[in-house]
């Protein structure tokens, strides 16, 4: 993690008022000052715009080593917050703790205590990763889609899914432009090409076999009369 990597730790390993107090070597504040990020620590119910001030937080991480029955409950609260309402979020768990953890408590992933720096730097680059949106000219990343210039590739999740050449044009161009909207005709223009013959029906077509090869994770929608829009995270 660089200097500008914001996590907010709220556990009992580091408060607001003595961020740099430590538990031991498995301290999860104090071994993310290691990797090198900027840490606002406070309790399990901390008031997060008190401990966050101005900083943009890239994480949530809650330490459960000593309350492991109140993580989800602490995850509900930071969530009342604007500044961690929608950022992902990390669970740090005792080993004995692990079996009673429920995935539909609403954290992204979770690591078993004692921690490393090295597996919190992994888990914690996996979330960035997929909560990142980006658009290079090799390469753009859609929420869980990933679309490759380079190789001729899409994958959701991790995985291959095959698409014709046009159907990766046309989610190429989606991809280049996103929070555009996109009339029919500067589809056709673009993607199929100004000697194109065919009418506005060939995008729906061709939007809709894109809709049933990555299902939700696709998210575009249907301007009526107007166009298309991919939509950006936020």
């Amino acid at each position: 993690m660089g200097g500008n990597d914001v996590v907010v730790v709220l556990g009992p390993g580091a408060t607001a008022a003595n961020p740099r107090a430590k538990r031991g070597d498995d301290d999860v504040a104090e071994n993310l000052q290691r990797l090198g990020a900027r840490v606002c620590a406070g309790s399990l119910f901390a008031e997060i715009d008190e401990i966050v001030r101005n900083d943009t937080p890239q994480c949530l991480v809650i330490d459960g080593a000593v309350r492991p029955d109140l993580a989800a409950r602490s995850l509900r609260h930071a969530r009342g917050f604007t500044m961690t309402e929608s950022v992902p979020a990390l669970v740090a768990l005792p080993a004995e703790s692990i079996q009673s953890f429920d995935p539909a408590s609403g954290f992204a992933d979770f690591i078993v205590l004692p921690s490393t720096p090295v597996e919190l730097y992994a888990r914690l680059r996996k979330l960035e990763w997929n909560g990142s949106e980006f658009a290079t000219d090799e390469r753009s990343k859609i929420g869980r889609i990933v679309v490759d210039r380079v190789l001729h590739e899409v994958t959701l999740d991790g995985r291959a899914v095959q698409l014709t050449a046009r159907e990766f044009a046309l989610l190429a161009f989606f991809a280049q432009n996103r929070d555009r909207m996109l009339r029919r005709d500067v589809l056709l223009a673009r993607v199929w090409g100004a000697r194109y013959e065919g009418g506005p029906r060939t995008v729906d077509i061709h939007v809709r076999r894109l809709r049933a090869k990555l299902g939700d994770a696709l998210p575009i929608e249907t301007l009526r009369g107007a166009g298309y829009l991919l939509r950006a995270s936020r």
